[in-house]
Protein backbone atom coordinates (compact mmCIF):
# COMPACT_ATOMS: atom_id res chain seq x y z
CA UNK A 1 0.00 0.00 0.00
CA UNK A 2 1.75 3.18 -1.16
CA UNK A 3 1.42 6.25 1.04
CA UNK A 4 3.03 9.60 1.70
CA UNK A 5 4.37 10.07 5.25
CA UNK A 6 5.52 13.41 6.67
CA UNK A 7 8.28 13.08 9.32
CA UNK A 8 8.66 16.15 11.55
CA UNK A 9 11.63 16.45 13.95
CA UNK A 10 14.12 19.22 14.66
CA UNK A 11 16.98 16.72 15.12
CA UNK A 12 18.27 15.64 11.71
CA UNK A 13 19.55 12.15 12.75
CA UNK A 14 16.04 11.32 14.05
CA UNK A 15 14.55 12.42 10.73
CA UNK A 16 17.05 10.33 8.76
CA UNK A 17 16.43 7.25 10.91
CA UNK A 18 12.66 7.36 10.47
CA UNK A 19 13.05 8.21 6.79
CA UNK A 20 15.26 5.13 6.27
CA UNK A 21 12.85 2.82 8.10
CA UNK A 22 9.83 4.05 6.16
CA UNK A 23 11.59 4.14 2.79
CA UNK A 24 12.66 0.51 3.25
CA UNK A 25 8.94 -0.32 3.39
CA UNK A 26 8.38 1.68 0.16
CA UNK A 27 6.66 4.68 1.70
CA UNK A 28 7.13 8.08 0.09
CA UNK A 29 8.73 10.16 2.86
CA UNK A 30 8.49 13.94 3.26
CA UNK A 31 10.42 15.79 5.98
CA UNK A 32 10.20 18.98 8.03
CA UNK A 33 12.42 20.23 10.86
CA UNK A 34 10.07 22.65 12.62
CA UNK A 35 6.39 23.30 13.20
CA UNK A 36 5.92 26.05 10.63
CA UNK A 37 7.50 23.96 7.87
CA UNK A 38 5.36 20.99 8.92
CA UNK A 39 2.14 22.99 8.54
CA UNK A 40 3.26 24.24 5.12
CA UNK A 41 4.00 20.68 3.96
CA UNK A 42 0.65 19.46 5.22
CA UNK A 43 -1.10 22.18 3.22
CA UNK A 44 1.02 21.76 0.07
CA UNK A 45 1.52 17.98 -0.07
CA UNK A 46 -1.49 16.54 1.79
CA UNK A 47 0.36 13.58 3.37
CA UNK A 48 -1.42 10.36 4.30
CA UNK A 49 0.14 10.36 7.77
CA UNK A 50 2.19 12.71 9.97
CA UNK A 51 4.88 11.40 12.37
CA UNK A 52 5.35 14.38 14.66
CA UNK A 53 8.04 15.03 17.29
CA UNK A 54 6.70 16.69 20.43
CA UNK A 55 9.73 18.55 21.80
CA UNK A 56 10.63 21.12 19.16
CA UNK A 57 11.79 24.70 19.66
CA UNK A 58 9.29 27.42 18.83
CA UNK A 59 6.04 25.66 17.98
CA UNK A 60 5.94 22.30 19.76
CA UNK A 61 4.25 19.15 18.49
CA UNK A 62 1.09 19.69 20.55
CA UNK A 63 0.44 23.02 18.85
CA UNK A 64 1.26 21.64 15.38
CA UNK A 65 -1.17 18.76 15.92
CA UNK A 66 -3.90 21.12 17.15
CA UNK A 67 -3.52 23.34 14.08
CA UNK A 68 -3.66 20.36 11.72
CA UNK A 69 -6.83 19.12 13.39
CA UNK A 70 -8.43 22.57 13.56
CA UNK A 71 -8.25 22.94 9.78
CA UNK A 72 -11.21 21.14 8.12
CA UNK A 73 -9.03 20.41 5.07
CA UNK A 74 -6.42 18.48 7.08
CA UNK A 75 -8.37 17.37 10.18
CA UNK A 76 -8.80 13.82 8.84
CA UNK A 77 -5.03 13.26 8.36
CA UNK A 78 -3.79 10.83 11.05
CA UNK A 79 -1.11 12.23 13.37
CA UNK A 80 1.23 10.02 15.42
CA UNK A 81 3.34 11.82 18.00
CA UNK A 82 6.86 10.47 18.47
CA UNK A 83 8.43 11.52 21.76
CA UNK A 84 10.77 10.68 24.61
CA UNK A 85 8.11 11.84 27.06
CA UNK A 86 6.71 8.95 29.08
CA UNK A 87 4.26 10.76 31.35
CA UNK A 88 0.67 9.66 30.77
CA UNK A 89 -0.45 13.28 31.08
CA UNK A 90 1.61 14.14 27.99
CA UNK A 91 0.00 11.31 26.01
CA UNK A 92 -3.44 12.49 27.05
CA UNK A 93 -2.58 16.06 26.11
CA UNK A 94 -1.58 14.87 22.65
CA UNK A 95 -4.69 12.77 22.21
CA UNK A 96 -6.87 15.67 23.29
CA UNK A 97 -5.12 17.82 20.66
CA UNK A 98 -6.28 15.27 18.08
CA UNK A 99 -3.32 12.88 17.81
CA UNK A 100 -4.19 9.33 16.83
CA UNK A 101 -1.37 7.70 18.78
CA UNK A 102 1.88 8.15 20.69
CA UNK A 103 5.11 6.25 20.00
CA UNK A 104 7.96 6.43 22.49
CA UNK A 105 11.60 6.91 21.54
CA UNK A 106 13.50 4.81 20.69
CA UNK A 107 10.76 3.78 18.28
CA UNK A 108 9.86 0.10 18.24
CA UNK A 109 9.96 -0.93 14.55
CA UNK A 110 7.12 -3.43 14.91
CA UNK A 111 4.84 -0.88 16.55
CA UNK A 112 5.82 1.82 14.06
CA UNK A 113 5.07 -0.14 10.89
CA UNK A 114 1.88 -1.68 12.25
CA UNK A 115 0.61 1.76 13.26
CA UNK A 116 1.53 3.35 9.95
CA UNK A 117 -0.19 0.63 7.92
CA UNK A 118 -3.30 0.71 10.10
CA UNK A 119 -3.75 4.48 9.96
CA UNK A 120 -3.00 4.70 6.23
CA UNK A 121 -5.72 2.11 5.53
CA UNK A 122 -8.15 4.13 7.63
CA UNK A 123 -7.28 7.39 5.88
CA UNK A 124 -7.68 5.86 2.39
CA UNK A 125 -11.25 4.86 3.24
CA UNK A 126 -12.08 8.28 4.72
CA UNK A 127 -10.42 10.00 1.74
CA UNK A 128 -12.69 8.17 -0.67
CA UNK A 129 -15.84 9.14 1.21
CA UNK A 130 -14.65 12.76 1.53
CA UNK A 131 -14.00 12.89 -2.20
CA UNK A 132 -17.41 11.42 -3.00
CA UNK A 133 -19.09 13.93 -0.67
CA UNK A 134 -17.17 16.74 -2.37
CA UNK A 135 -18.23 15.45 -5.79
CA UNK A 136 -21.86 15.49 -4.68
CA UNK A 137 -21.43 19.06 -3.43
CA UNK A 138 -20.11 20.18 -6.82
CA UNK A 139 -23.11 18.58 -8.50
CA UNK A 140 -25.44 20.52 -6.25
CA UNK A 141 -27.06 17.59 -4.42
CA UNK A 142 -25.27 17.89 -1.08
CA UNK A 143 -23.97 20.67 1.10
CA UNK A 144 -20.54 20.21 2.68
CA UNK A 145 -20.69 19.98 6.48
CA UNK A 146 -18.23 20.11 9.40
CA UNK A 147 -14.89 18.41 9.89
CA UNK A 148 -13.76 15.40 11.91
CA UNK A 149 -13.16 17.39 15.10
CA UNK A 150 -16.76 18.71 15.05
CA UNK A 151 -18.24 15.27 15.65
CA UNK A 152 -19.85 14.61 19.07
CA UNK A 153 -18.29 11.97 21.33
CA UNK A 154 -21.00 11.48 23.96
CA UNK A 155 -23.87 8.98 24.29
CA UNK A 156 -21.94 6.26 22.49
CA UNK A 157 -22.74 2.56 22.73
CA UNK A 158 -19.64 0.63 23.82
CA UNK A 159 -19.18 -3.14 24.11
CA UNK A 160 -16.41 -4.17 26.53
CA UNK A 161 -14.99 -7.71 26.34
CA UNK A 162 -13.03 -8.25 29.56
CA UNK A 163 -13.09 -11.19 32.00
CA UNK A 164 -11.42 -9.25 34.84
CA UNK A 165 -14.40 -7.64 36.58
CA UNK A 166 -12.47 -4.82 38.24
CA UNK A 167 -11.05 -3.75 34.84
CA UNK A 168 -14.47 -3.88 33.19
CA UNK A 169 -15.95 -1.77 36.01
CA UNK A 170 -13.10 0.75 35.72
CA UNK A 171 -13.70 1.10 31.97
CA UNK A 172 -17.45 1.53 32.43
CA UNK A 173 -17.01 4.17 35.15
CA UNK A 174 -14.57 6.09 32.96
CA UNK A 175 -16.80 6.08 29.88
CA UNK A 176 -19.88 7.08 31.87
CA UNK A 177 -18.31 10.58 32.04
CA UNK A 178 -19.55 10.97 28.44
CA UNK A 179 -22.89 9.33 29.22
CA UNK A 180 -21.85 6.31 27.17
CA UNK A 181 -23.92 3.14 27.34
CA UNK A 182 -21.41 0.43 28.28
CA UNK A 183 -22.22 -3.28 27.87
CA UNK A 184 -19.65 -5.54 29.61
CA UNK A 185 -19.27 -9.19 28.57
CA UNK A 186 -16.74 -11.82 29.62
CA UNK A 187 -16.46 -14.00 26.51
CA UNK A 188 -16.08 -13.80 22.77
CA UNK A 189 -19.29 -15.74 22.23
CA UNK A 190 -21.25 -13.16 24.22
CA UNK A 191 -19.56 -10.37 22.29
CA UNK A 192 -20.51 -11.92 18.95
CA UNK A 193 -24.10 -12.40 20.12
CA UNK A 194 -24.50 -8.82 21.40
CA UNK A 195 -22.80 -7.23 18.39
CA UNK A 196 -25.03 -9.16 16.00
CA UNK A 197 -28.16 -7.88 17.72
CA UNK A 198 -27.18 -4.28 18.57
CA UNK A 199 -25.29 -1.39 17.00
CA UNK A 200 -22.14 -0.17 18.74
CA UNK A 201 -19.84 2.83 18.30
CA UNK A 202 -16.80 1.15 19.87
CA UNK A 203 -15.58 -2.33 20.82
CA UNK A 204 -13.08 -2.56 23.69
CA UNK A 205 -11.45 -6.01 23.62
CA UNK A 206 -8.91 -7.52 26.01
CA UNK A 207 -6.09 -9.46 24.38
CA UNK A 208 -5.45 -11.16 27.74
CA UNK A 209 -8.67 -13.15 28.13
CA UNK A 210 -8.01 -16.19 30.31
CA UNK A 211 -9.81 -18.85 28.29
CA UNK A 212 -9.77 -17.62 24.67
CA UNK A 213 -7.80 -15.72 22.08
CA UNK A 214 -8.72 -12.03 22.01
CA UNK A 215 -6.98 -11.60 18.66
CA UNK A 216 -9.13 -14.29 17.10
CA UNK A 217 -12.21 -12.43 18.34
CA UNK A 218 -10.91 -9.20 16.76
CA UNK A 219 -10.37 -11.04 13.49
CA UNK A 220 -13.89 -12.50 13.55
CA UNK A 221 -15.50 -9.13 14.23
CA UNK A 222 -13.50 -7.41 11.46
CA UNK A 223 -14.50 -10.10 8.95
CA UNK A 224 -18.20 -9.91 9.81
CA UNK A 225 -20.18 -7.52 7.61
CA UNK A 226 -22.21 -6.06 10.49
CA UNK A 227 -19.24 -5.33 12.77
CA UNK A 228 -16.31 -4.72 10.41
CA UNK A 229 -16.90 -0.94 10.48
CA UNK A 230 -16.89 -0.65 14.29
CA UNK A 231 -13.55 0.58 15.69
CA UNK A 232 -11.75 -1.80 18.03
CA UNK A 233 -9.69 -0.56 21.00
CA UNK A 234 -7.43 -3.35 22.28
CA UNK A 235 -6.38 -3.76 25.93
CA UNK A 236 -3.02 -5.41 26.55
CA UNK A 237 0.32 -5.26 28.35
CA UNK A 238 3.63 -3.77 27.24
CA UNK A 239 4.97 -7.31 26.72
CA UNK A 240 2.32 -8.02 24.08
CA UNK A 241 3.58 -5.64 21.37
CA UNK A 242 3.67 -8.45 18.79
CA UNK A 243 0.01 -9.21 19.55
CA UNK A 244 -0.86 -5.53 19.33
CA UNK A 245 0.92 -5.20 15.98
CA UNK A 246 -0.96 -8.24 14.68
CA UNK A 247 -4.23 -6.75 15.90
CA UNK A 248 -3.56 -3.53 14.01
CA UNK A 249 -2.73 -5.55 10.90
CA UNK A 250 -6.07 -7.36 10.96
CA UNK A 251 -8.04 -4.15 11.38
CA UNK A 252 -8.13 -3.06 15.03
CA UNK A 253 -7.92 0.72 15.29
CA UNK A 254 -6.07 1.45 18.54
CA UNK A 255 -4.74 0.00 21.79
CA UNK A 256 -4.10 0.98 25.39
CA UNK A 257 -1.50 -0.61 27.66
CA UNK A 258 -2.22 -1.77 31.19
CA UNK A 259 -2.40 -0.43 33.85
CA UNK A 260 -5.20 1.59 32.27
CA UNK A 261 -5.05 5.32 32.85
CA UNK A 262 -8.60 6.68 32.94
CA UNK A 263 -7.82 9.93 31.14
CA UNK A 264 -5.92 8.14 28.37
CA UNK A 265 -8.72 5.60 27.96
CA UNK A 266 -11.30 8.37 27.67
CA UNK A 267 -9.18 10.27 25.13
CA UNK A 268 -8.57 7.19 22.96
CA UNK A 269 -12.22 6.16 23.11
CA UNK A 270 -13.32 9.65 22.07
CA UNK A 271 -10.91 9.62 19.13
CA UNK A 272 -12.33 6.36 17.80
CA UNK A 273 -15.96 7.34 18.39
CA UNK A 274 -15.38 10.69 16.68
CA UNK A 275 -13.75 9.02 13.65
CA UNK A 276 -16.54 6.46 13.32
CA UNK A 277 -19.26 9.11 13.47
CA UNK A 278 -17.40 11.30 10.99
CA UNK A 279 -17.10 8.45 8.49
CA UNK A 280 -20.72 7.42 9.02
CA UNK A 281 -21.90 10.98 8.48
CA UNK A 282 -19.94 11.25 5.25
CA UNK A 283 -21.31 7.95 4.04
CA UNK A 284 -24.92 8.37 5.13
CA UNK A 285 -25.47 11.95 4.00
CA UNK A 286 -23.73 11.23 0.72
CA UNK A 287 -25.72 8.09 -0.05
CA UNK A 288 -29.11 9.57 0.82
CA UNK A 289 -28.60 12.82 -1.08
CA UNK A 290 -26.92 11.44 -4.13
CA UNK A 291 -28.95 8.37 -4.96
CA UNK A 292 -31.68 10.09 -6.96
CA UNK A 293 -29.36 12.22 -9.07
CA UNK A 294 -26.32 10.04 -9.63
CA UNK A 295 -27.31 6.39 -9.26
CA UNK A 296 -28.46 4.17 -12.10
CA UNK A 297 -31.88 2.95 -10.96
CA UNK A 298 -31.61 -0.50 -12.56
CA UNK A 299 -28.17 -1.61 -11.34
CA UNK A 300 -27.61 0.61 -8.30
CA UNK A 301 -24.25 1.70 -9.74
CA UNK A 302 -23.07 5.25 -10.27
CA UNK A 303 -24.12 6.72 -13.60
CA UNK A 304 -22.06 8.50 -16.24
CA UNK A 305 -22.76 11.94 -14.80
CA UNK A 306 -21.16 11.00 -11.49
CA UNK A 307 -18.29 9.09 -13.12
CA UNK A 308 -17.15 12.06 -15.19
CA UNK A 309 -17.00 14.44 -12.22
CA UNK A 310 -15.40 11.95 -9.84
CA UNK A 311 -12.87 10.62 -12.35
CA UNK A 312 -11.69 14.15 -13.13
CA UNK A 313 -11.07 14.71 -9.42
CA UNK A 314 -9.07 11.46 -9.25
CA UNK A 315 -7.02 12.48 -12.28
CA UNK A 316 -6.26 15.86 -10.67
CA UNK A 317 -5.29 14.14 -7.42
CA UNK A 318 -2.98 11.74 -9.26
CA UNK A 319 -1.23 14.64 -10.95
CA UNK A 320 -0.80 16.53 -7.66
CA UNK A 321 0.40 13.51 -5.68
CA UNK A 322 2.38 11.76 -8.43
CA UNK A 323 0.28 8.60 -8.31
CA UNK A 324 -1.39 6.44 -10.94
CA UNK A 325 -4.75 4.77 -11.44
CA UNK A 326 -6.29 2.14 -13.71
CA UNK A 327 -9.37 2.63 -15.91
CA UNK A 328 -11.31 -0.39 -17.18
CA UNK A 329 -14.20 -0.32 -19.66
CA UNK A 330 -16.31 -3.50 -19.81
CA UNK A 331 -18.97 -4.57 -22.30
CA UNK A 332 -21.32 -7.57 -22.05
CA UNK A 333 -20.71 -9.72 -25.11
CA UNK A 334 -23.65 -10.16 -27.53
CA UNK A 335 -26.05 -8.44 -25.14
CA UNK A 336 -28.38 -7.45 -28.00
CA UNK A 337 -28.96 -11.15 -28.67
CA UNK A 338 -29.97 -11.63 -25.03
CA UNK A 339 -32.65 -8.94 -25.35
CA UNK A 340 -33.80 -10.11 -28.79
CA UNK A 341 -34.00 -13.77 -27.78
CA UNK A 342 -35.24 -13.61 -24.19
CA UNK A 343 -36.74 -10.13 -23.83
CA UNK A 344 -35.79 -7.05 -21.83
CA UNK A 345 -36.84 -8.55 -18.48
CA UNK A 346 -34.06 -11.14 -18.77
CA UNK A 347 -31.73 -8.44 -20.07
CA UNK A 348 -32.37 -6.39 -16.94
CA UNK A 349 -31.70 -9.43 -14.75
CA UNK A 350 -28.38 -9.95 -16.52
CA UNK A 351 -27.40 -6.29 -16.05
CA UNK A 352 -28.19 -6.41 -12.32
CA UNK A 353 -26.25 -9.61 -11.68
CA UNK A 354 -23.34 -8.39 -13.80
CA UNK A 355 -23.19 -5.23 -11.66
CA UNK A 356 -23.28 -7.17 -8.40
CA UNK A 357 -20.40 -9.40 -9.50
CA UNK A 358 -18.24 -6.40 -10.34
CA UNK A 359 -18.87 -4.86 -6.92
CA UNK A 360 -18.27 -8.15 -5.10
CA UNK A 361 -14.80 -8.49 -6.63
CA UNK A 362 -13.48 -5.00 -5.88
CA UNK A 363 -12.30 -2.92 -2.92
CA UNK A 364 -14.69 -0.56 -1.13
CA UNK A 365 -12.96 2.52 -2.55
CA UNK A 366 -12.85 1.32 -6.17
CA UNK A 367 -15.47 2.99 -8.36
CA UNK A 368 -17.93 1.04 -10.55
CA UNK A 369 -20.31 2.86 -12.88
CA UNK A 370 -22.69 2.11 -15.73
CA UNK A 371 -21.88 4.19 -18.78
CA UNK A 372 -25.10 3.17 -20.51
CA UNK A 373 -26.65 0.11 -22.11
CA UNK A 374 -24.36 -2.87 -21.50
CA UNK A 375 -21.18 -0.82 -21.00
CA UNK A 376 -19.56 -0.33 -17.59
CA UNK A 377 -16.49 1.37 -16.15
CA UNK A 378 -14.27 0.40 -13.22
CA UNK A 379 -11.76 2.85 -11.70
CA UNK A 380 -8.94 1.43 -9.54
CA UNK A 381 -7.21 4.24 -7.61
CA UNK A 382 -3.55 3.90 -6.58
CA UNK A 383 -3.15 0.44 -8.14
CA UNK A 384 0.10 -0.88 -9.60
CA UNK A 385 0.12 -2.30 -13.11
CA UNK A 386 0.57 -5.98 -12.23
CA UNK A 387 -2.29 -5.85 -9.74
CA UNK A 388 -4.53 -4.04 -12.23
CA UNK A 389 -4.01 -6.87 -14.73
CA UNK A 390 -4.93 -9.49 -12.13
CA UNK A 391 -8.04 -7.58 -11.09
CA UNK A 392 -9.22 -7.15 -14.69
CA UNK A 393 -8.86 -10.87 -15.36
CA UNK A 394 -10.56 -11.70 -12.10
CA UNK A 395 -13.56 -9.60 -13.14
CA UNK A 396 -13.68 -11.31 -16.53
CA UNK A 397 -13.53 -14.78 -14.92
CA UNK A 398 -16.23 -13.87 -12.39
CA UNK A 399 -18.64 -13.32 -15.31
CA UNK A 400 -17.56 -16.24 -17.48
CA UNK A 401 -17.31 -19.01 -14.90
CA UNK A 402 -20.79 -18.89 -13.35
CA UNK A 403 -24.14 -18.83 -15.22
CA UNK A 404 -26.52 -16.00 -14.35
CA UNK A 405 -29.84 -16.99 -12.80
CA UNK A 406 -32.72 -15.43 -14.73
CA UNK A 407 -36.23 -15.98 -16.09
CA UNK A 408 -35.36 -18.19 -19.07
CA UNK A 409 -36.86 -21.68 -19.52
CA UNK A 410 -33.55 -23.13 -18.31
CA UNK A 411 -33.43 -20.76 -15.35
CA UNK A 412 -30.02 -19.38 -16.25
CA UNK A 413 -27.96 -17.89 -19.06
CA UNK A 414 -24.24 -17.92 -19.83
CA UNK A 415 -22.61 -14.61 -20.69
CA UNK A 416 -19.09 -13.26 -21.06
CA UNK A 417 -17.51 -9.82 -21.03
CA UNK A 418 -14.81 -8.00 -22.99
CA UNK A 419 -12.54 -5.60 -21.12
CA UNK A 420 -10.30 -2.74 -22.22
CA UNK A 421 -7.87 -1.20 -19.75
CA UNK A 422 -5.31 1.54 -19.39
CA UNK A 423 -2.89 2.59 -16.65
CA UNK A 424 -3.01 6.36 -16.27
CA UNK A 425 0.36 7.79 -15.21
CA UNK A 426 0.54 11.13 -13.33
CA UNK A 427 -0.16 13.97 -15.74
CA UNK A 428 -2.79 16.33 -17.08
CA UNK A 429 -5.58 14.32 -18.73
CA UNK A 430 -9.25 14.80 -19.44
CA UNK A 431 -11.93 12.26 -18.58
CA UNK A 432 -12.77 11.84 -22.28
CA UNK A 433 -9.12 11.13 -23.07
CA UNK A 434 -8.60 8.32 -20.56
CA UNK A 435 -12.00 6.76 -21.24
CA UNK A 436 -11.18 6.90 -24.93
CA UNK A 437 -7.91 5.09 -24.36
CA UNK A 438 -9.64 2.29 -22.44
CA UNK A 439 -12.48 2.17 -24.97
CA UNK A 440 -9.98 1.69 -27.80
CA UNK A 441 -8.63 -1.36 -25.98
CA UNK A 442 -12.20 -2.62 -25.48
CA UNK A 443 -12.77 -2.35 -29.23
CA UNK A 444 -9.62 -4.41 -29.81
CA UNK A 445 -10.87 -7.03 -27.30
CA UNK A 446 -14.11 -7.34 -29.26
CA UNK A 447 -12.28 -7.57 -32.57
CA UNK A 448 -10.00 -10.35 -31.29
CA UNK A 449 -12.79 -12.72 -30.27
CA UNK A 450 -14.45 -11.19 -27.17
CA UNK A 451 -14.34 -12.68 -23.66
CA UNK A 452 -10.82 -11.33 -23.20
CA UNK A 453 -8.90 -8.43 -21.67
CA UNK A 454 -6.75 -6.01 -23.66
CA UNK A 455 -4.53 -3.39 -22.00
CA UNK A 456 -2.99 -0.34 -23.59
CA UNK A 457 0.71 -0.93 -24.47
CA UNK A 458 0.43 -4.53 -23.22
CA UNK A 459 -2.10 -6.12 -25.55
CA UNK A 460 -4.31 -9.12 -24.99
CA UNK A 461 -3.76 -10.81 -21.63
CA UNK A 462 -3.10 -14.54 -21.43
CA UNK A 463 -5.80 -15.96 -19.08
CA UNK A 464 -3.56 -18.88 -18.10
CA UNK A 465 -1.04 -16.47 -16.59
CA UNK A 466 -3.59 -15.20 -14.10
CA UNK A 467 -5.76 -18.27 -13.50
CA UNK A 468 -3.67 -19.67 -10.62
CA UNK A 469 -3.70 -16.61 -8.40
CA UNK A 470 -6.67 -15.82 -6.19
CA UNK A 471 -6.88 -12.06 -5.85
CA UNK A 472 -8.74 -12.37 -2.57
CA UNK A 473 -5.51 -13.60 -0.99
CA UNK A 474 -3.35 -10.96 -2.62
CA UNK A 475 -2.42 -7.71 -0.88
CA UNK A 476 -3.40 -4.64 -2.88
CA UNK A 477 -0.51 -2.29 -3.45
Amino acid sequence: MSARVLVVDDILPNVKLLEAKLSSEYYDVLTATNGEDALKRVKQDSPDLVLLDVMMPGMDGFEVCKRIKDDPVSAHIPVVMVTALTDTADRVRGLQAGADDFLSKPVNDTALMARVRSLVRLKMTVDEWRMRENTASQLGVLEEKGSLMDEPVDNARVLVVEDQNFEAEKIAETLHVDDDIVIPVESGMSAIEYSSQHDFDLLVISLNLRHEDGLRLCSHLKSNEKTRGIPILMLSTENDMDKIAHGLEIGAHDYIVRPIDRNELLARARTQIRRKRFQERLKDSYEVSISMALIDSLTGLYNRRYLEVHLQKLLNKNQDMNKKLCVLVLDIDHFKQVNDTHGHLVGDEVLRTFSHRLNDNLRSFDLVSRLGGEEFTVILPETKEDMALFIAERLRRSIEEKPIKCSTPEGYINITTSIGGTIVEPGKYSVQEVLGRADKCLYEAKETGRNCTVFEKIGKLDPAKYAQQDIRNTKFE
